[in-house]
């Protein structure tokens, strides 16, 4: 086998979390005399020299930014981009990546490569604007990627990812577009000060995802009281619990729908139902969705004050 070979099988022992096989495949380069670098490793060298170069000449200078998706998987050997991949993985990368800046992050593909299916894009250039003295160093993209490639190292490990759950939603989106097809995906960041980060999100850390979607559900009794403003046959209620336009309404729900026909309700009605209040959460403790089940009447209580 060349040292081509191991490098790739080096590659492939990484992406696929075996660190083992992967340090023995480290150690054979090794006796090889063969460099122990992989191409992500080799390009950061060279956009650190190209930068201490420029540097030396003008002390501002900076870099290009450069995002790298490589894709593995069954089909991928040819290093090509299907278009059903494309249209299911581009976009919710993009949202994933502006979800984590807290800006939204417009990304431009700028080609594609082998070595399995290699995905090259970089942010679109924002218009310039007039430089002034707190003008951010770092640019939104850089930033989301440093968060980022700290989730996905967590979610390869299945640690604790709390602490990023106003992400979990955008990077399970690409979660569930990668294991459509069977696909694992490698990010490296290339930012403008010459630093790579890079992180992967392989079929452990889907599965991890997945367990993490889970939800259970957590049921209290609660009283809802308040003036019907909605009437359906099939059994649900609106109760608007005030006279303001932004006052709280529920749908309240009649498992018997006979039951609500029996009560013989008005539009305009005040009410005062027990109801079974279900969430469904997951296992970061956000509510996936939420429900209110009519139970029985509940005891009277002070008729809403009605504005004139």
């Amino acid at each position: 086998m060349t040292g081509d070979s191991w490098r790739e099988r080096r590659r492939a022992l990484w992406e696929e979390g075996d660190p083992a096989e992967a340090e023995r495949a480290a150690r054979l380069l090794g006796m090889l005399g063969t460099e122990d670098r992989d191409d992500e490793e080799i390009e950061a060298d060279h956009r650190a020299g190209r930068l201490a170069a420029a540097r030396e000449y003008a002390p501002d200078a900076r870099l290009d930014e450069e995002l790298q998706l490589r894709l593995t998987g069954p089909e991928t050997d040819g290093g090509a981009l299907r278009f059903q991949w494309g249209d299911a993985l581009l976009e919710p990368v993009e949202h994933m990546v502006s979800v984590a800046a807290g800006t939204p992050v417009q990304l431009e593909l700028t080609g594609i490569s082998a070595g399995s299916t290699v995905v090259h894009a970089r942010p679109v250039a924002a218009p310039a604007e007039p430089e002034t003295l707190d003008a951010p160093t770092t640019s939104a993209a850089s930033t989301a990627f440093g968060t980022l490639t700290a989730l996905l190292d967590a979610l390869e490990s299945e640690n604790d990812i709390r602490e990023w759950a106003r992400l979990f939603d955008a990077v399970d989106a690409v979660s569930r577009a990668l294991s459509r097809y069977e696909l694992n995906l490698g990010v490296t960041w290339y930012d403008a000060d010459g630093h790579m980060r890079r992180a992967r999100l392989t079929e452990r850390g889907r599965h991890y995802v997945k367990r993490l979607r889970e939800t259970r559900d957590r049921d209290q009794e609660i009283t809802i009281s308040g003036r019907i403003t909605e009437l359906r046959e099939s059994g649900l209620v609106k109760v608007k619990t005030g006279t303001a336009k932004n006052a709280p309404a529920y749908d309240v729900r009649f498992e018997e729908p006979g039951e609500l026909l029996r009560m013989r309700p008005g539009l305009g009605d005040n009410v005062h139902f027990r109801v079974r209040f279900r969430q469904q959460l997951d296992s970061m403790g956000i509510a996936r969705s939420t429900e209110y089940t009519y139970l029985g009447p509940a005891a009277e209580q002070t008729t809403l004050p009605l504005g004139p």
